[in-house]
């Protein structure tokens, strides 16, 4: 099986600050003992780094970088993916909706990914499965 991650999962997972980080902290350890392929995009990976970066600094960055990237399959993103997703993003009119969230879900549809690690609202209105609801 596989779990998409997003940007708010990893976010959660490494800023102790964070409202969701307990709740982060025990769902990514889970997926990591369950052995499942933790999958994400280059772009949740190029948005991770620098929200982690400005936010949490430099260690964390380093953090994220030598410890959980390596975790991770990493799906490039193409110019067919991106352009699908522009054109789904700009048809949304929906200014919270961003291009890495319509990566994210072509990229889901594209790969057959069965369910999503993340605290962000959009994956379940697009009608994607939690990996919290097992």
């Amino acid at each position: 099986m596989s779990v998409y991650i997003d940007t708010s999962a990893l976010l959660a997972v490494l800023d102790a600050d964070d409202d969701n980080h307990k709740a982060a902290s025990r769902m990514w350890k889970r997926l990591l003992e369950s052995n499942e392929r933790l999958i994400c995009s280059s772009y949740v990976l190029v948005e991770s780094c620098a929200l982690v970066q400005r936010r949490l600094g430099m260690k964390a960055l380093k953090v994220f970088l030598q410890d959980i990237t390596p975790l991770l399959e990493i799906l490039w993103v193409d110019e067919v993916i991106h352009m699908s997703a522009s054109e789904v993003m700009m048809a949304s009119g929906r200014k919270s909706l961003s291009i890495v969230d319509c990566v994210s879900f072509a990229l889901i549809r594209r790969n057959g990914i069965e369910r999503y690690f993340a605290f962000d609202r959009h994956f379940s209105e697009q009608g994607f499965n939690s990996a919290e609801e097992d």
